[in-house]
Formats: C-alpha cells, sequence, structure tokens
C-alpha cells in the first residue's frame, strides 16, 4: 500500500484535492511539450474529447491522394483567376465607349470580367480551404462548456499550443501539392487586391508640372487657340457649338470644350461658325478634325462636363470674391463635378435656382458662385470663366482656375 499523501497523489495526477486542474508553474510551462499542454489545456477548459480519428490512417493512399487533389485543383483555381484579374485590370481596355463606337462591347464587359475574376478567385480560396477541413483534416468531436470574459495567460498558452498541434496532425507539410497551391493563391490573390488598391497610383500625376492632369481639364486653350462650348448630340463626333441665345431663361445644358485648333482648316471653320451664326446648315464632318478619337474623348472625359445655366433675370445674384466676371449676363458655367465625391451634379430647380447632387444630396445654389448650402459638399463647384464672341458664340475665357470635383492635399481653396 502506498504512503504517499493524498495531496502528492492528486498532483501527480494533474488534479488539485478539489478535483480542480493542478495548474503548473511558469517554469514547468516552459518544460512542457505540445502534447503536454493540449492534454493541460483540455483539463483547464473541461473538455471532453469523445472521439479522434485520422481521416486517412495510412498514409499516401490513393483515395488520400484525390483528396489532395481536388483540394489542390480550388487553390489552383483561386491562382488562374487572379493572375486573370490582375492582367484585366491593368490591360482591358477601360475608356468609356458610348454604345455606338467601335470596341463598345469590349469595354462593357470590364467590370463583368475583373468582378467574375476576382470573386471567383475569393470563392475559390474558401472552397479550398472548406474542402481541406472536410477531407484531410482529422475528424474530432469534443465537448467544451463556454464561459464568459477574458481568457487567463494559461489558457491563450494552451491554446495556442492546440492550434500547432491541428496544424502538426493537418499534415499540410507532407501535402506538397496543396501546400504550394495554396501558396500560390494566397500570393496572386494577395498581389491581386493591392494592384486593385494602388494600380491607379502607378503613373506619377505631377510629372507634368503645372499642367498634371489633376490641376487643369480640357477647357485649358493649348496654344492660344479658342476653346468653345459644345454641346452633345449623341454623337461624340458631331460638333454643335452654343450661342448666347440658345438657352431659355431658367435652362440649363450640359456642355463640354471643343478646341478651334481641332480643324484642319481655318477657313472651313471660319465658314462653318458663319453658317451656324446666320441660319445656315454647314456642318463639320470627321475627315474635317485633326483627330475625332480626340474630339470623341473630351465627351467622355471626367472633367469635361460643365453646367451652363441660364438665370432668370430677376433672380439676385451674389458673385464670389475674383469670379466678379466669370459669368455673361445670366449665362453662369458651373462644373457637373461634385465638389463632395466626384458624382455628376446632373440636375437643376429653377424655382430655388439650387444644384443638386443625386448621389449624397448635396445642394449648391446656382445665383451665389454654387456655393454649397445642404449635404455633405463643404466646397462651392468651380466656375468657368465665359465669354462670347462676335459671333455669339460662347467660349471659356480660360480654364478653370481651381481643381474640379472632390478636395485633394494640394488643394488651396
Amino acid at each position: 500500500m502506498s504512503t504517499r499523501p493524498a495531496e502528492s497523489q492528486s498532483q501527480q495526477s494533474g488534479h488539485q484535492s478539489d478535483g480542480s486542474p493542478r495548474i503548473p508553474s511558469d517554469e514547468e510551462l516552459a518544460q512542457m511539450s505540445t502534447d503536454d499542454l493540449v492534454d493541460l489545456g483540455n483539463r483547464i477548459d473541461d473538455i471532453e474529447v469523445v472521439s479522434s480519428r485520422e481521416r486517412f490512417p495510412v498514409p499516401g493512399t490513393r483515395a488520400e491522394k484525390r483528396a489532395e487533389r481536388q483540394v489542390a485543383g480550388w487553390f489552383i483555381l483561386a491562382a488562374i483567376s487572379a493572375i486573370v484579374f490582375i492582367v484585366a485590370f491593368i490591360a482591358w481596355p477601360w475608356e468609356y465607349r458610348s454604345p455606338t463606337e467601335e470596341g463598345a462591347w469590349i469595354y462593357a464587359l470590364y467590370t463583368p470580367i475583373i468582378g467574375v475574376t476576382f470573386g471567383l478567385a475569393v470563392f475559390a480560396v474558401g472552397m479550398g480551404v472548406i474542402a481541406y477541413s472536410k477531407k484531410l483534416l482529422p475528424e474530432d468531436l469534443t465537448i467544451q462548456q463556454r464561459h464568459d470574459g477574458r481568457s487567463p495567460e494559461i489558457d491563450r498558452r494552451t491554446a495556442a499550443a492546440r492550434l500547432v498541434q491541428t496544424g502538426q496532425q493537418s499534415g499540410l507539410s507532407r501535402r506538397k501539392l496543396i501546400y504550394r497551391s495554396m501558396g500560390a493563391a494566397g500570393g496572386v490573390l494577395g498581389l491581386g487586391v493591392l494592384v486593385a488598391a494602388f494600380g491607379g497610383l502607378v503613373k506619377n500625376p505631377w510629372k507634368e508640372g503645372p499642367n498634371s492632369p489633376l490641376l487643369v481639364t480640357d477647357w485649358k486653350s493649348k496654344g492660344g487657340e479658342r476653346v468653345y462650348v459644345r454641346k452633345f448630340n449623341g454623337n461624340a463626333r458631331d460638333i454643335v457649338l452654343v450661342r448666347a441665345g440658345d438657352l431659355e431663361p431658367g435652362a440649363m445644358e450640359t456642355v463640354f470644350p471643343f478646341h478651334a485648333s481641332e480643324v484642319k482648316n481655318p477657313a472651313v471653320f471660319e465658314e462653318f461658325l458663319v453658317a451656324g451664326a446666320t441660319g445656315g446648315q454647314a456642318v463639320l464632318n470627321e475627315e474635317d478634325l485633326v483627330d475625332p478619337e480626340h474630339v470623341a474623348e473630351t465627351v467622355r472625359s471626367s472633367d469635361s462636363p460643365v453646367m451652363l445655366i441660364r438665370l432668370r433675370p430677376n433672380v439676385a445674384v451674389i458673385k464670389r470674391a475674383g469670379q466678379e466676371d466669370f459669368n455673361y449676363g445670366t449665362l453662369f458655367a458651373y462644373s457637373k463635378i461634385c465638389s463632395h465625391m466626384g458624382c455628376p451634379t446632373s440636375l437643376y430647380e429653377d424655382q430655388t435656382n439650387r444644384i443638386l447632387c443625386p448621389c449624397h444630396q448635396s445642394q449648391f445654389q446656382a445665383n451665389e458662385y454654387a456655393k454649397p448650402v445642404f449635404g455633405p459638399a463643404t466646397r462651392p463647384l468651380a466656375q468657368l470663366p465665359i465669354a462670347v464672341d462676335d459671333l455669339g458664340y460662347l467660349y471659356a475665357r480660360s480654364d478653370f482656375i481651381e481643381p474640379v470635383g472632390p478636395a485633394f492635399w494640394e488643394r488651396n481653396s
């Protein structure tokens, strides 16, 4: 018969005299193996292991190899999808094309292509993880009582050991096909996320100095030529210029820039202007233009649209300091790009003289230099200085004197 004290026997068995698990010292914890820590954690957390068995007790069987290939197939699919996403994001034609233009169907596929490939990559990674856990991880059935509050240090140590043991039992290190395909899927998918997040920052937006894209628009005269106000009639290559009397009081029209230098023959352009001013039918054809594609591009450019508004004669006007002569009579031209998030401020309410942005409901007072009066926008819409030539055509006296659209850190207004 043993003469060992009862307390000593209980400590050796891992429990105290009251039946609760004995908590080892820090020195004892440091000397314990992973299996010892897992066993201790089970006892501390009151976990009962009902059953535990390997999926494939004999490694390397045909069934195990088949399961590995199925799991690896999902990760390979994820890697391929992520590669296609990256290539499409960078190389697919993304510039806007109207439905009547050549290549419109290719442009229309840009968003579906990058959406489907990125979604498929994420889906395949998730399916690969699920398939791995169902087909290859050991089958364990355990029961545990839950507790409230933060776990003590010993619980966190034993939980970490349990995770390490699970990784060891998973056999991932010996399943090279899954290990490599999972790494490829995770790496390429992670690269895809970085490309999507920082792809727009690859080009230096300031390399052209004061002529950098964020500081100028197509309303800027490139060589001293006149930039006329043009409206869009459904065909980006048709040139329809706007005259001061074209808008009725209280009316609004979206207009775009047209550079006089876009016409090959100045005499042809002069004939076109005179005919339009006198009620003639002269038109400019594509063969009259230096670069018809560039003319069409100005309509698609994100910072080109301008709201041309003609206020009623009895409306009181408050002008912004330094911009007192930007209007022509009751005609005012404001950037259509909202100063909040860049949405198109495409609505105008004549009774209140308010410009409305449909995205986040910002409102701007058209007769008070388009200052924000409601919603999240905090800056007025940029105003375009306009004038009228001898034939009555509207033109831009200069580009905007401030960046259009939302704020950015170099902005000084």
